[in-house]
């Protein structure tokens, strides 16, 4: 059964607008790797084509790629949202105002569950009933967030304590203005959502920018914007490559903030931009992050969240614990569980019951992701199970669940983000050992560890030089934890209060209380 994509412009000022260069990039499912067919050109088969706009018809199966001057009208269009009406829209509006928004398009995500799900799957290649988890924690994120912006209000002119009973101070939290959102592919509207939600929520206007391999259900974010009647220019959607959109959004100087989740190496680019006007930017950046199983685990129950903190979402996740760290005395027996846990992964179209690894996102990932396993094969390394396509899959960009043995730390395995469905393995006979090779890392988003003694779980989390740290279980994540990592995985936290922070900028207020003169010079009046 074929899917209808609408066809969909620019959102900007709360409507949509056509590029203004006119250009547009194909939407190629990873499946098929066709280009998708699109609402409008669906509808062509069974309505006479001088009934259709010419140009909804020769833009089936794309999405509009925004440049510069594009770029240009949603900065512009955020800028005015935030002093229409002297700011009474929105920036000035109380946190209730803004949670009913929130609350609204909240609703909406969840009336629209069925057809954004299906829309992700074919879009990004994750499972059906992954996609369908990820709308769920959409529509849960805005409500966190509008419960959040409510909050805020009681917390406005939180006192601060003197010493000097002359003075009272306090602090406001005020929106940082206008905002640029750039977010990945691998969880398209919920890594949205991560930025969009709180940015709202504090008072901020926000220009989204989303890859351009996955863009399809962030521009169903701005239909659900218009359909909730969201104030014109609260939020613009911008889909283009990174260096045409993302590259002069980063840039711009009306934006006064960045928010980017991505690759270490495009978070450098877009630090450096960001430097040269002194904007303050929040990254969540690669990873290659660690798994350590000891000895005295449930096989099974470890194998399979070895195998979920790898797999899951097709491999494609920054955190993913792509490292196995497994005590040397039981390696041999839990490598044979994980092996047999890997070959009954069901590997499929996304839109099938029961599958739970689609394709990788792209060409160019799929290629990307071989030439890894290639390499390190050719390093020395053992290619335990995987490592190809999928012999009943002749189409799509699916990579079979991998597993590799035999590395050194100075292979490339070892050391680099894969952005796949690769795990590496080493052995150990020591916690000391264990926790070396897991932080003997450029990076630190995530890490697990998997124990039934919990004093040494709790050890290890102290050690572990990473942002997020799991025990007993690999991946979990909820709105209301803070969520980021430390060296070059980026620095900044999302979710949580600490999502909202990220929109906020603060004020110190002090006033001078007393009857008395400040008395520092000499009166004139008594010379």
């Amino acid at each position: 059964m074929s899917i209808a994509i609408p066809s969909r412009q620019l959102f900007i000022n709360g409507d949509w607008k056509q590029p203004q260069l006119n250009k547009r990039i194909p939407i190629v499912n990873p499946s098929t790797e066709q280009i998708i067919g699109s609402f409008s050109f669906l509808s062509l088969i069974t309505h006479h084509s001088s009934h259709l706009n010419r140009s909804l018809i020769l833009n089936a199966g794309h999405i509009p790629a925004a440049t510069k001057e594009d770029v240009d009208l949603a900065v512009a269009a955020a800028k005015h949202a935030l002093s229409r009406n002297n700011g009474a829209d929105w920036v000035s509006a109380s946190g209730s105002v803004r949670a009913g928004y929130l609350r609204a398009i909240a609703a909406k995500i969840t009336e629209k569950k069925p057809h954004l799900a299906r829309l992700e799957a074919i879009d990004c290649g994750k499972p059906l009933d992954e996609a369908a988890w990820d709308i769920d924690d959409v529509a849960g994120c805005f409500e966190f967030y509008a419960d959040l912006a409510e909050k805020l209000d009681a917390k406005q002119k939180a006192p601060v304590s003197l010493p000097m009973e002359t003075f009272k101070s306090y602090v406001l939290k005020e929106p940082i203005g206008v905002v640029g959102l750039i977010t990945p592919w691998n969880y398209p509207l919920l890594m949205a959502t991560w930025k969009v939600a709180p940015a709202l929520a504090a008072g901020c206007a926000a220009i989204l920018k989303p890859s351009e391999l996955a863009s399809v259900t962030c521009l169903e974010l701005g239909e659900i914007c218009r359909e909730v009647g969201l104030p014109p220019g609260v939020l613009n959607i911008l889909t283009g490559l990174g260096p045409e959109a993302g590259a002069p959004l980063a840039a711009h100087p009306d934006v006064d903030k960045i928010a980017f989740t991505g690759s270490s190496a495009t978070g450098s680019k877009i630090m450096t931009a960001a430097a040269q006007l002194i904007k303050p930017v929040s990254l969540e950046l690669g990873g290659k992050s660690p798994i350590i199983v000891f000895d005295d685990v449930d096989l099974d129950k470890a194998a399979e969240w070895t195998i979920f903190g790898c797999f899951w979402t097709n491999g494609q996740i920054c955190s993913a614990t792509s490292r196995l760290i497994v005590h040397e005395s039981i390696a041999t027996e839990f490598l044979d569980r994980i092996v047999k846990w890997t070959k009954n992964i069901k590997i499929s179209d996304p839109l099938e019951e029961g599958c739970r690894l689609g394709p990788v996102v792209s060409e160019g990932q799929y290629e990307k992701i071989l030439k890894f396993i290639s390499n390190a094969k050719s390093e020395g390394a053992t290619i335990l199970t995987g490592g190809s396509r999928p012999e009943h899959l002749q189409k799509g960009f699916f990579v079979e669940p991998t597993v590799i043995t035999d590395v050194t730390t100075s292979m490339q395995i070892w050391r680099e983000e894969v952005f796949g469905p690769v795990l590496c393995v080493k052995t150990f006979s020591t916690e000391e050992e264990a926790i070396h090779l897991a932080n003997d890392t450029v990076y630190g988003l995530g890490s697990a560890v998997i124990s039934n003694d919990l004093e040494r779980c709790e050890r290890i989390s102290k050690a572990f030089k990473a942002g997020v740290v799991w025990i007993n279980c690999s991946q979990p994540c909820f709105t209301q934890a803070p969520w980021g990592g430390i060296k070059r995985s980026g620095f900044g936290r999302e979710l949580g209060e600490w999502g909202l922070d990220n929109y906020l900028s603060v004020k110190q207020v002090t006033q001078y209380i007393s009857d008395e003169p400040w008395g520092w010079y000499q009166s004139p009046s008594k010379l």
